[in-house]
């Protein structure tokens, strides 16, 4: 089903051919002017230069070959040369019964299907998941959702930091704790134990104290670098000793990631490709891409229309070591090889933009990627609190996302039961639900590279532009629909009726939109998007639910028209708050 201002401008391309002009001429938009008309179309404007016809004129032609139009009701030329239109009840029903009945109400298969690897969650084990980590968690899960629902192959990576020295300065740390760790014993030679010998919250204090000391103490951090270069060696006990970390850190993880609906399908790290690192560094330096400068090995990946200095991108330090450039750049290796994919996405900070710039560079110029594999970087802005500043805990803290998400949670939870009668675990349940919305829309629909204010009063209000209004208006459209099925009402096979007022036909037309936005979203990886149109959607059903009796319209086949536009707007809302990241309770 084609996206609907295509179909519109079909139809105007062909009066504008019938009045002897080109027919791409006839792109229709949306009204600016909904005073005066609900859509317009400017071609008139741009023939005129070309056909040297005072473009009210052409305007007029073209209006009067609309005049049996299926499609526009009405079409009338304004000066200096626009074309005003309203739409016709007939085609806009037409149109909206074809998108009630076709499977993802009528979006077509993208051309090409793709297989694409979105990279975020960024996390680090043994470090608590803490506020700054959101945005790469929601955006990233939502681009995934987006991309999959519109037809493309989507995995996700949560892509971990589980290497270099931060390793070094834990497994330093446990052993200044439990010196008599089996796992320190190098001749032990036996089955290590199942059970880690900490818990997520030890591992999460053990390394700030482990890091905070290694930069007071040089004996102590020389100590921390060679615990690092003893697991990248592979000693045993302290691969045993990363082994239960890395468990530890994973399991505690997805238990933060789920409780924002988030989940990965690979959940590699950095470790996952140190093997390919020798590999790639000797073909690098065979092929002549990599030299040495000032010790380093390096690949130069400025080019002749650069405006600004951009360094090299640099593949191993002086000592030999490797950076994160050098895992990134062995990564993207390991994904051309095992998934072949057409577009890698990385969520992460914006600041980061000359690292992905020089790393995207040298995985092109040395040849790591086909020339066709679209390597994308959405950079992302901060979490403010309202003093403009990245949000903190009350006492300047970097705040835990666990504790954000409990404390929204909370919130709600104070909300609903002092709004309604409610049963505790039912409150619960609702509440917790209702916050993931005001957490995940309260970022989504946020423009990605835009900073913005975490306003826990606003996110969690039932008014405005927020999830907890989305969540209402869809709970209100089911609360609609039960009493219908209790006065005897059937939901099936249902037939959508033309449009008896404006605000119907606002709603109808709000509708029709849905495959637009969609595509749009996904091929700019932009939520916002989706976020925009459901804030439009909610308040144009709103207006309609407060113009138009529903349930108490004593035509039945008006009746059953209006729980068929209902039904469609529900599973509308309900598909665009899916691929956002959340849900729906049955009752708020």
């Amino acid at each position: 089903m084609k996206k609907f201002l295509d179909l519109l401008s079909e139809e105007m391309g062909k009066a504008f051919e019938a009045a002897g002009y080109d027919g791409a001429l006839g792109r229709i938009t949306a009204s600016n002017r909904p005073d005066l008309c609900e859509y317009q179309c400017n071609g008139a404007m741009a023939g005129a230069k070309r056909y040297h016809k005072p473009p009210i004129a052409i305007a007029g032609e073209v209006a009067e070959k609309l005049t049996d139009s299926e499609v526009f009701s009405e079409a009338a030329a304004a000066a200096p040369g626009f074309l005003n239109l309203k739409l016709s009840e007939e085609y806009l029903l037409k149109v909206v019964r074809e998108m009630a009945a076709a499977p993802k109400f009528g979006l077509e298969k993208p051309e090409k299907k793709k297989k694409i690897i979105v990279d975020y969650g960024g996390a680090n084990v043994a470090k608590p998941l803490h506020v700054g980590h959101l945005r790469s968690a929601v955006i990233g899960e939502s681009i995934k959702r987006i991309k999959r629902y519109v037809g493309h192959e989507v995995i996700g990576d949560a892509h971990l930091g589980d290497w270099g020295l931060q390793m070094g300065l834990v497994i330093e740390g446990i052993r200044e704790r439990q010196p008599d760790l089996v796992y320190f014993d190098e001749g032990f030679e036996g089955e290590y134990p199942q059970e880690a010998p900490f818990t997520i919250s030890e591992l999460e204090e053990i390394y700030p104290a482990s890091s905070a000391r290694s930069k007071e103490d040089p004996e102590y951090k020389a100590r921390a670098m060679d615990a690092t270069r003893r697991l990248q060696e592979g000693v045993r006990g302290y691969r045993a000793l990363w082994q239960q970390m890395m468990n530890v850190s994973v399991s505690d993880l997805k238990k933060n990631y789920s409780s924002l609906n988030v989940e990965f399908d690979l959940w590699k790290g950095e470790s996952d490709v140190q093997y390919l690192i020798p590999e790639m560094v000797e073909y690098m330096k065979k092929e002549g891409y990599a030299h040495i400068s000032e010790g380093a090995l390096v690949v130069d990946v400025k080019e002749e229309t650069d405006t600004k200095e951009v360094p090299p991108c640099m593949i191993l330090k002086s000592d030999g070591a490797s950076l994160y450039n050098t895992t990134d750049l062995a990564t993207i290796l390991e994904r051309m090889r095992l998934y072949h994919p057409d577009q890698i996405i990385y969520l992460a900070d914006k600041r980061q933009d000359l690292y992905f710039d020089q790393v995207f560079r040298c995985a092109r110029k040395t040849k790591l990627v086909e020339p066709e594999t679209d390597l994308k970087w959405i950079g992302f802005g901060t979490v403010n609190g309202k003093n403009g500043k990245p949000f903190k805990t009350r006492d300047g803290g970097v705040m835990r996302l666990e504790t954000l998400i409990q404390e929204t949670k909370d919130e709600m939870y104070r909300k609903i039961k002092e709004g309604r009668e409610m049963p505790e675990e039912e409150a619960r349940g609702v509440a917790d639900l209702v916050a993931v919305s005001a957490l995940l829309y309260g970022d989504l629909s946020n423009q990605a590279s835009k900073d913005y204010i975490f306003d826990p009063d606003k996110f969690t209000s039932f008014e405005g532009d927020t999830g907890p209004y989305i969540l209402y208006t869809i709970v209100r459209i089911k609360s609609i629909l039960a009493k219908y099925k209790e006065q005897g009402g059937e939901l099936s096979g249902l037939s959508l009726q033309k449009a008896f007022n404006e605000s119907e036909k606002a709603l109808m037309m709000t509708l029709v939109q849905f495959n637009t936005v969609m595509e749009s979203a996904a091929e700019e990886a932009a939520p916002h998007k989706v976020c925009a149109y459901i804030y439009e959607l909610a308040n144009a059903f709103n207006h309609f639910y407060h113009e138009t009796k529903i349930l108490g319209e004593p035509d039945a086949a008006r009746r059953e028209g209006l729980i068929a536009l209902l039904l469609l707007t529900r599973d509308v809302l309900e598909t665009c708050i899916d691929v956002l990241g959340f849900s729906a309770p049955e009752k708020m």
